[in-house]
């Protein structure tokens, strides 16, 4: 394997277009060599205007191509676990976009398929590179708040267009499965724990069968108990907050920062209170590199693919309990 991994995208999401393939074009240990769409006219437009060399009119020629050494899926959370079984069968590693599939049986099969052939794969929570969120944890861990008892998420912005991926429940949208599982996820990587119950309450949208917004609650082995709420009809908000026995910390600007940002953690102990200004960052850039430098190094990715499947069973829980799953 060359120095710099070779990445195949598969489909053209503007996921893709808009935020990950920029960032991966900016990695120090990759290159985006390929796309790939059901349609070649499709994915030769991809590619000429995102600077990609090659382009493939079937997610199978990519995956057959000798010289990509790692996938990225965008695909909607539907198609993840078909198209990431299939990575895992051509023997490519994978990066699979978050949640990880429609739920926690589809994402188990997932992982498994790579597991057994010792092929790697992760899910691609951006957020959880970004130096915000690493400087957010070691504070939690080294006692900042003093003992955790509460935590507040919320992730909404408003979309407009009813035939949005995101408004259709054949394609696993909803509100909880694209911004709330960052609220889930947070909560658990901030714990280190798996919550004990949960429940929820959804308002379904009157064109369509998803959560247009969710609130959950999320109930920790040590005591910590966590309530989120994820919109797509509401005004864009990113945030969360860690309240303890000693201390508050409260993140502003949480999950889907701009690379120029320069994020704010605001923190309050006792009488004293400092904003410590975190240095901006590509968090997908970092993400991809760390994916990489996994593969190019022979070593597990910072963050399992059992981490999404953990995800996708709370997931999972949230939507049986606000009677939408």
């Amino acid at each position: 394997m060359p120095d710099k991994i070779r990445w195949g995208i598969l489909s053209t999401a503007n996921i893709g277009r808009k935020r990950v393939i920029p960032a991966m074009q900016q990695t120090r240990n990759g290159i985006v060599a390929a796309v790939a769409s059901r349609s070649l006219e499709k994915a030769e437009a991809f590619a000429a205007s995102t600077g990609i060399p090659t382009a493939y009119g079937s997610y199978e020629e990519l995956l057959n191509d000798p010289n990509i050494d790692a996938i990225y899926n965008p695909l909607p959370n539907s198609e993840h676990a078909a198209w990431s079984i299939a990575c895992a069968e051509a023997g490519k590693p994978t990066l699979c976009e978050k949640p990880l599939a429609s739920d926690a049986s589809e994402a188990q099969r997932m992982v498994d398929a790579f597991t057994e052939r010792g092929i790697l794969f992760a899910e691609a929570f951006m957020y959880r590179f970004h130096p915000q969120t690493v400087h957010v944890k070691e504070m939690i861990d080294s006692g900042a708040v003093g003992q955790v008892t509460a935590m507040q998420s919320t992730f909404t912005f408003p979309i407009t267009s009813e035939g949005n991926i995101r408004m259709s429940k054949a394609l696993a949208g909803g509100s909880l499965m694209d911004v709330g599982c960052y609220c889930v996820n947070v909560m658990r990587l901030m714990t280190g724990e798996e919550p004990e119950t949960v429940g929820a309450q959804a308002r379904v949208g009157m064109y369509n069968d998803v959560d247009e917004s969710l609130a959950g609650i999320l109930v920790f082995p040590s005591g910590v108990i966590g309530h989120f709420d994820s919109g797509l009809r509401a005004y864009r908000t990113h945030t969360y907050e860690i309240r303890g026995t000693e201390g508050r910390i409260q993140v502003d600007s949480g999950f889907a920062m701009e690379p120029n940002e320069q994020p704010v953690v605001r923190h309050w102990r006792g009488d004293s209170y400092q904003e410590i200004v975190i240095p901006a960052a590509n968090h997908y850039t970092l993400m991809a590199e760390d994916f990489a430098d996994a593969l190019l190094n022979n070593r597990p990715p910072r963050f399992p693919g059992q981490d999404g499947v953990e995800n996708m069973r709370v997931i999972d829980e949230l939507l049986i309990a606000a009677g939408v799953g």
